[in-house]
């Protein structure tokens, strides 16, 4: 077949173009040292989505050091030619990709990681992580002035790790805009048992020491891993809904408080499903350690952890961070309130479901109880900057937002908005401005007014 002059052009050009598209692919270059976050600027890593962690960890309480191997399985983002690791403090010994031992350098909490071949955009790879130590928790003003992270105690260890302490004990990218299904493996002396998030799939014992698996298969951020060792008594079943549940309690905190952990746990899970949609994971529980120099609690995935018995406010609070920070999380930490406003609200609404106080009277007691020139009034709720991210207010003020939103809007478009919240951005990331507009799509009405009065403006509002 002879091809006319003009066809001729035509089968020049297509193959010019496709060389101009094959020329126009990016080289490779590295991913990100961080995702961003303006409180948290190197945490997290950019060019590829974890999609899931192998943790395996063996621990020793008489040494305090840890030994772990982490596989990382993640999407590539980009063209890579190399990626960066969030690991502090501890000593890496060897990394793997896909199989090959790959190059790496350090910097500081940064490991930079460079596989013996590039990786193309959307490949799914694995990286291997062995390394060793002793964890250090981290201190600072961040969380109350308290410690946290991985935490030794008199038998083990308690490891709570909001927000920036998960890779005080593994490898990741540590950031709850990277969410990722989770197995972890905990290697502990025999007597000791090792709780974590998710199921447990099962424990086997081998040369004086027992392994514990758990699996996570719901989206978890980093924070929310847990991998807390000690002499617990276990109390499994399920709530009247039929949620499985798990509660570890430390035999020398047995019936003190006066509270049913597990009774109560069980009654709060499925009330809350009622309320804000149905429970988003597959198992609900509790952890209390004997940990009083802790002095908080943490809403770690599926199983909060307590570092000794707890109030029953406290606990239903954590428990509604199962929908309200663990199922829907923040896009990065300045919107903290989304997470913290709406636990402490739970706990208003949970004074109304026993009777004893309304949100009403609960927003009224705080707002009078702070005088106009109280500083809890100059906390930028919607902003509140990393030293004070968890200062009372985002907690207080987070929850008379809600309160305020509540009675502007009125009950029926509140409590639709609550479940529509929830299940839109299942296992999702959100900011305030998603929340904005779902809140102004349900009521119908233009409530920027509020918002910015009561999340962005310093001072007392009027009322």
């Amino acid at each position: 077949m002879t091809l006319s002059r003009s066809a001729r052009l035509g089968v020049l050009a297509t193959a010019a173009a496709s060389f101009c598209l094959i020329a126009a692919a990016p080289a490779p270059h590295p991913g990100a040292d961080g995702v961003g976050d303006p409180y948290f600027p190197q945490l997290g890593n950019g060019g590829f989505d974890v999609r899931h962690y192998g943790l395996d960890v063996a621990y020793d309480p008489d040494t305090d050091r840890l030994d772990g191997r982490t596989t990382i399985t993640a999407r590539a983002t980009q063209n890579l030619s190399s990626f960066d690791l969030d690991l502090q403090k501890l000593e890496v010994t060897r990394i793997e990709v896909n199989g090959r031992r790959a190059q790496f350098t350090r910097e500081g909490d940064e490991i930079r990681v460079s596989p013996r071949d590039s990786l193309d955009k959307n490949r799914t790879f694995t990286v291997t992580v062995t390394y060793g130590g002793v964890p250090e928790p981290l201190s600072g003003p961040i969380v109350f002035g308290s410690d946290y992270g991985w935490m030794k105690t008199t038998d083990g260890v308690f490891v709570a790790c909001e927000p920036n302490a998960a890779s005080t004990w593994f490898p990741s990218s540590d950031h709850p805009g990277d969410k990722a299904a989770f197995d972890i493996r905990i290697k502990a002396p025999k007597g000791l048992t090792g709780v974590s998030n998710g199921r447990l799939v099962g424990t086997y014992d081998k040369d004086g020491q027992t392994v514990a698996h758990w699996r996570e298969t719901q989206p978890m951020a980093t924070y929310l891993a847990t991998a807390t060792i000690g002499r617990f008594d276990v109390k499994q079943g399920t709530t009247p809904a039929g949620t499985p549940i798990y509660v570890a309690i430390d035999p020398v905190l047995e019936n003190s408080n006066n509270v049913d952990v597990y009774g109560l746990t069980a009654e709060a899970t499925d009330y809350w499903s009622k309320v804000f949609g149905p429970y988003p994971f597959e198992e609900t529980g509790a952890i209390v350690d004997d940990m009083p120099q802790a002095g908080f609690s943490l809403e770690t995935q599926t199983k909060p952890v307590y570092s000794a018995v707890r109030s029953e406010s406290t606990i239903v609070h954590e428990l509604a961070h199962q929908w309200f920070g663990d199922s829907v999380s923040v896009e990065k930490w300045q919107h903290i309130w989304l997470n913290e406003g709406f636990a402490t609200y739970s706990q208003w609404l949970w004074s109304e479901h026993r009777g004893t106080q309304s949100a009403h009277d609960a927003f009224l007691a705080g707002y009078n109880a702070r005088p106009a020139e109280a500083a809890f009034w100059q906390t930028v709720v919607g902003d509140p900057q990393r030293d004070t991210m968890f200062a009372s207010a985002v907690y207080q003020r987070g929850a008379m937002t809600l309160q305020v939103l509540r009675e502007r809007i009125g009950d029926k478009a509140f409590f639709k908005l609550l479940p529509t919240w929830t299940r839109q951005n299942r296992y999702g990331n959100v900011s305030t401005d998603d929340f904005v507009r779902l809140a102004e799509k349900i009521s119908g009405q233009q409530l920027d007014d509020l918002f910015q009065t009561w999340l962005f403006t310093k001072g007392r509002p009027a009322l």
